[in-house]
C-alpha cells in the first residue's frame, strides 16, 4: 500500500479534498505495521501544505485502535 501512496498522493496533492481522501484510503488499506512508514513519508513530502490533514487522518485511526483495544 505504501508504493501505492508514493505514486498516487504526488499526483493528487493541488487538490486538497482529494489529497485527504486519497489519504484516508491509504491509511485503511496499509497494514497497521506500515502507518508510521506511511506518516513519516506523508510528513516528510507534504507536511508543509497538509498538516493538519496528517494530523487528522493518523489521529482518528490512532483513536479508533485504542478504542479497539
Amino acid at each position: 500500500m505504501i508504493q501505492y501512496a508514493k505514486i498516487i498522493l504526488p499526483k493528487v496533492y493541488l487538490w486538497e479534498k482529494l489529497y485527504k481522501k486519497e489519504l484516508q484510503k491509504c491509511v485503511s488499506w496499509s497494514d497497521p505495521k506500515e502507518l508510521d512508514e506511511l506518516y513519516n513519508w506523508c510528513h516528510e513530502n507534504f507536511n508543509d501544505l497538509y498538516s493538519h490533514i496528517h494530523n487528522e487522518v493518523f489521529l482518528g485511526i490512532a483513536l479508533k485502535s485504542k478504542n479497539r483495544a
